[in-house]
């Protein structure tokens, strides 16, 4: 009878481990595709691409979809599995991980969308901050993606760090449109629209620092407790809480 019992407990031990291990690679899942529609997203800013600035805006239904089911596989773990310490953590992460998975990938979907109404004036002299800011945005995005995969927590520090460098690009880049808009005012609807999408790229670079403090919190067991860096200036930026375009 205790051989029965040990192979039962046994049984439900790598029964737990393979749904932990389910929902952790879901969240690996969801972040592949929302990488991927951020790329797109950047791609058709620079490229002034509406149509796949379009497509992005089509698949952001699936991001959507993933976090609901993430959230649905967290609850059940919780309610039916009661886990504790470690098996909490993972649980506990993957939820915070997927929500700000989905802002990332709301705000890709919003500078899409953007694009698309930039795109239709006339384009403004080259805003030399723009590509920058977009290529760093993707590099933290995987990075920190890594970083969970991997439960690498010097790189998800480092990911926490550069934060501050996306800041500083967001406010050099606010800088530039005003000068444009104060120089012809025939820029100014096609600078507001930049403006607002340079505002999506750097609460990407938010969003991204939120995941790797999670990391650091699912391996140590503690919150990171340091300062979040950032940039100089910030103050500065009237976009500051804006509602993502509808």
């Amino acid at each position: 009878m205790e051989t029965v019992g040990a192979d039962r407990e046994d049984h439900t031990v790598r029964s737990f481990d393979a749904e932990l291990l389910k929902l952790a690679n879901t969240v690996v899942r969801a972040g592949g595709l929302v990488e991927a529609q951020l790329a797109a997203a950047m791609q058709a800013l620079v490229r002034r691409d509406s149509q796949m600035a379009a497509d992005v805006v089509a698949g952001d239904a699936k991001v959507d979809a993933l976090e609901q089911e993430i959230q649905d596989m967290a609850v059940r773990l919780l309610a039916l599995r009661q886990p504790v310490a470690q098996d909490l953590r993972h649980i506990v992460s993957a939820l915070r991980i997927a929500g700000d998975l989905e802002r990332i990938g709301d705000y890709g979907a919003n500078v899409a969308k953007r694009t698309m109404v930039v795109n239709q004036a006339p384009p403004v002299r080259t805003v030399a901050a723009m590509p920058r800011m977009a290529r760093l945005a993707q590099e933290i995005v995987k990075d920190v993606l890594d970083a969970y995969v991997e439960r690498d927590v010097e790189r998800a520090i480092a990911v926490w760090r550069r934060d501050e460098e996306v800041d500083e690009l967001h406010t050099s880049l606010f800088r530039e449109l005003v000068t444009y808009m104060m120089e012809d005012p025939r820029n100014i609807t096609a600078c507001t629209h930049l403006m607002f999408i340079a505002k999506n790229i750097e609460r990407i670079g938010d969003h991204a620092t939120n995941i790797a403090e999670t990391i650091y919190y699912l391996v140590q067991g503690r919150p990171l407790k340091d300062a979040r860096p950032k940039g100089a200036g910030q103050t500065i930026d009237p976009t500051v809480g804006s509602a993502p375009m509808a």
